[in-house]
């Protein structure tokens, strides 16, 4: 059954402990006790269990102090449910990272990070980047991106976001004060900027920590300083965007792969569970316009960190694994959430998945194909009415999908078998139907007859009369040379 709520729990799965109440101003002296430190000090510490907060949009759950002590409660990232880290196991110089996170795959894993910075709400100015390093760094755009519009309303958030080639992550948080200047409440976020979506994941715990350490002790940079220090990736100077910190002989291999939306992302456990639960049977219509490489925009209020999940979700939607397929079309790229400064850049792209929280965009027609509205799916564009209509090879597919989500669920449950994921199975799913319609169109239009019968049609899974206008589609969008020959019966 289809939720009805937007702002439902990302990790139905997750644990999470009673909320304790939310952390206001400390007192001048408190402050001054927490922050007495210098700048180039080790991190304050606390000895307060289970410090720290989930990613769950709103499940503040106390002060994440910077501290190894906090790391002892079990953090689960990439779908690997409750493997706490050992103590010895913790990166204790960049609270929020394991040992394993830290070290996993060499050069990979490392020298990815361009960009780490703290954007700050002024009550005069506005958001504003506060710190940043490097320090030359164009970083125009990025405090708008990295503070929803909207989020003064909630207590934390977290955002991806594009800002020219590079992806960025960011932790946002909202504190109480008992301050005039600061109209009663301070809010920060701290984000870094990677060449790659795929890896950001990695970061999120250390940068929660991060930001409510900004909140507690503004102006103390000191961990952000040496995490950059120990990441930071090492540019060309014509700075075109490429790591050159890493082996020269994969480096292609590595910026291209990372960049590639085909490139499963190894976000929480969940994502794919609360987009399909989400959608339902819409995810259907969302599919054919992410295979026909339509500009898609998610409409959202904060939080928006799990609708930024739902823009990835749609992209693997669209995951071709036969060779040659899609060389020619645009390319479905995520922009992960976009603001009015995005306006320009989105004028110029033919293809893309981007979610907002501003409704300004929904007046900006030319800007978009597909917009999405909580869970409605519409589209000004008369030709692309028909696909809107759900037919009955569509409600099959989402019963065989949901039929298989069962079986895993019941296999997981009973035999404990965690070899599969939920994650897996949607992103073979879908990338299984693309290709049985693409292996079968190529087959037609290699063939002495290259015409396309409702028997092809139906073998691909589709509905001869329901998806006819999107098999055109399909075949202009691709470039593929058949001849479609199935009556419609709506015609004389």
């Amino acid at each position: 059954m289809v939720e009805q709520s937007d702002r439902a729990p990302l990790l139905d799965w997750e644990e999470v402990p009673p909320p304790e109440p939310v952390p206001t101003a400390p007192s001048s002296q408190e402050e001054n006790d927490l922050c007495s430190s210098p700048s180039n000090s080790r991190p304050v510490d606390n000895t307060t269990p289970g410090a720290g907060w989930n990613t769950n949009p709103g499940a503040l759950t106390g002060v994440a102090a910077v501290t190894s002590k906090d790391l002892s409660s079990p953090v689960k990232h990439g779908g690997q449910e409750g493997d706490a880290a050992s103590p010895d196991e913790r990166d204790t110089t960049f609270p929020g990272l394991s040992v394993k996170d830290h070290a996993v795959t060499g050069w990979e894993e490392k020298d990815q990070i361009v960009a780490v910075f703290v954007v700050t709400f002024d009550t005069r100015s506005g958001n504003m980047v506060e710190w940043c390093l490097p320090q030359d760094m164009n970083l125009d755009g990025v405090e708008f991106k990295s503070m929803a519009s909207g989020s003064h309303r909630i207590a934390n958030d977290f955002i991806y976001f594009r800002k020219g080639s590079y992806f960025g992550l960011a932790c946002f948080a909202n504190m109480p004060v008992e301050s005039e200047l600061e109209r009663g409440a301070r809010m920060k976020s701290v984000g870094i900027l990677s060449p790659s979506y795929t890896l950001l994941y990695r970061y999120m715990h250390f940068l929660e920590n991060q930001v409510r350490h900004q909140l507690q002790c503004p102006g103390q940079y000191s961990p952000l300083e040496a995490f950059y220090e120990d990441k930071k990736a090492i540019l060309p100077p014509a700075g075109n965007g490429l790591v050159t910190s890493c082996p020269t002989t994969a480096l292609a291999t590595v910026v291209n792969r990372c960049m590639h939306p085909e490139m499963k992302i190894t976000h929480p456990a969940g994502c794919m569970s609360q987009f399909i639960r989400f959608f339902g049977e819409q995810i259907m219509v969302l599919w054919k316009f992410a295979l026909l490489r339509k500009r898609i925009l998610i409409f959202s209020p904060p939080p928006v960190g799990v609708v930024c999940y739902r823009v990835y979700c749609c992209c693997c939607l669209a995951n071709v694994s036969i060779p040659g397929i899609g060389v020619s079309v645009p390319e479905l790229r995520p922009f992960f959430y976009i603001n009015v400064a995005d306006i320009n850049a989105l004028e110029t792209e033919l293809s893309y998945v981007a979610c907002t929280t501003e409704k300004i965009f929904e007046e900006k027609k030319d800007l978009y194909d597909v917009y999405v509205d909580n869970q409605n799916v519409r589209t000004h564009r008369e030709s692309l009415q028909p696909l809107l209509r759900l037919n009955s090879a569509d409600k099959e597919k989402y019963r065989k999908l949901s039929e298989q989500r069962q079986l895993l669920l019941y296999s997981q449950e009973v035999d404990g078998d965690c070899s599969a994921n939920e994650e897996d199975l949607f992103i073979l799913f879908f990338m299984e139907q693309n290709n049985r319609i693409f292996q079968t169109l190529c087959e037609v239009a290699g063939s002495s007859d290259p015409t396309l019968t409702a028997d092809h049609v139906r073998a691909m899974g589709l509905d001869p009369q329901g998806d006819r206008g999107f098999l055109v589609d399909l075949l202009e969008v691709y470039g593929i040379d058949v001849m479609l020959v199935i009556d419609n019966p709506c015609c004389p």
